[in-house]
């Protein structure tokens, strides 16, 4: 069906299970033992990961010098080749189902640090959204001395990394919910938050600048305040400044985009005022004048 840098993909039939991917170790690659333990740990990973949003592993391993991945067959299309800007009740819908993929790999320690839109299927029948390619992916717990990427090499997608991968250093929980924000961001605008015309300009606006106001690149849209300030908060660049957890910035967005427009126009700077429920509560509990 395919094949990238590393691996050729092969549609197959499991005994039990039906169609299904199968990725084989491109043999240029098998006798590399970092691209060997790299594509195992991407089985392994996805193995760890059990929700109705990632795409199923249904099994690995290494068979007559053929190392292989066998994976659900996931009949939707990248969500990338999904014309956008896409209506935000839509967008929430898909949010509050990424963030539950990603909080259940984050329960078990798995940190995804390559969300993008092409590693996300999107299925439009039924408007579901699934996870999948746990290549780049870490363990939070792991030895920093078994790491597979050199230090000072940041890894990820430019348009979708968090600013503090940049450097290479090890990322947490909080850099995949930047991804997710900005994956948010451009499903709502079709655009990015920085907009920069070559990567080099990306990494410095990356490094330097604050991302581009969501309203402000959504020219003609016109989202409310209150998105804006739930996706603009998770793409800070500080990442205490951002949501808590994934489900949280899942949450305020759903919240926002539930808002009548009246209300979410008296919303700004929501994540001074505890978020979206702040905002509701300073606007419906409010003692009349007087």
């Amino acid at each position: 069906m395919g094949e990238g840098g590393t691996a050729t993909v092969y549609r197959a039939e499991h005994q039990e299970r039906g169609p299904c991917a199968v990725k084989i170790l491109r043999q240029r690659s098998r006798n590399d033992p970092v691209a060997v333990k790299r594509f195992l740990r991407e089985a392994g990973f996805g193995s760890r990961v059990t929700h109705d949003h990632v795409v199923r592993t249904y099994g690995y391993g290494e068979q007559e010098g053929l190392y292989y991945l066998a994976l659900e067959w996931a009949e939707g299309k990248p969500l990338a080749e999904i014309p956008g800007p896409l209506e935000p009740e839509l967008v929430a819908h898909m949010v509050q189902q990424l963030a539950g993929a990603l909080a259940a790999a984050h329960a078990v320690g798995i940190i995804h640090r390559d969300l993008k839109p092409e590693n996300i299927i999107y299925y439009d029948q039924t408007r579901t959204a699934k996870l999948l390619d746990f290549g780049i992916a870490r363990d939070a717990q792991e030895d920093p001395s078994e790491r597979l990427t050199r230090t000072g090499f940041f890894v990820g997608s430019l348009n979708y990394v968090a600013p503090e991968a940049l450097s290479g250093a090890l990322v947490g929980e909080a850099a995949d919910i930047y991804s997710l924000a900005t994956i948010t961001y451009y499903l709502l605008t079709g655009e990015h938050p920085h907009g920069g015309r070559s990567p080099r300009e990306v990494f410095q606006q990356l490094l330097t600048q604050p991302p581009r106001p969501l309203r402000q690149t959504a020219v003609g849209a016109r989202l409310p305040e209150a998105i804006e300030a739930v996706v603009m908060r998770s793409l800070s660049r500080d990442p205490s400044a951002r949501h808590p957890a994934v489900q949280a910035f899942a949450d305020d967005l759903s919240r926002a985009v539930a808002l009548p427009v009246a209300a979410s126009a008296d919303t700004n700077d929501l994540s001074r005022r505890g978020g979206v429920m702040g905002a509701l509560r300073s606007l419906f509990g409010r003692k009349p004048d007087g």
